[in-house]
């Protein structure tokens, strides 16, 4: 179970990065990337299958309460990242708030994973 998790994990920050290396890239000009929303949708799910796993895992502690939050946040990252690469495609002008939106959302989710014990 543990190297599943370990794969999971690598895979959710492979996401993280996903949403905000592009976030980053483009703070002169906000927009949001289709990558953007597939690292959304990357987090979702993996963060959803480590959920799943932590009761299986030996020695494991969840703060469901954290878990709950992150989840709100990166439901919240994905809908933004949708509805902004939807923009995209139909060629019409990205709000800054919609793209730092979701930049400054997946910044806090990483934050209180890390911070938060």
């Amino acid at each position: 179970m543990r190297i599943l998790f370990d794969i999971l994990l690598f895979l959710h920050i492979v996401g993280a990065a996903m949403i905000v290396g592009y976030w980053i890239a483009t703070l002169r000009q906000p927009t949001i990337h289709p990558r953007q929303r597939d690292g959304a949708f990357v987090q979702l799910l993996t963060g959803i299958a480590m959920m799943g796993l932590l009761p299986l895992m030996p020695d494991s502690d969840p703060n469901y309460f954290k878990l709950g939050i992150k989840f709100a946040i990166g439901l919240a990252v994905a809908v933004l990242a949708v509805i902004g690469s939807r923009k995209v495609k139909r060629g019409e002008d990205i709000s800054t708030g919609l793209a730092h939106g979701v930049g400054g959302l997946a910044l806090i989710n990483i934050a209180i994973a890390t911070i938060w014990h």
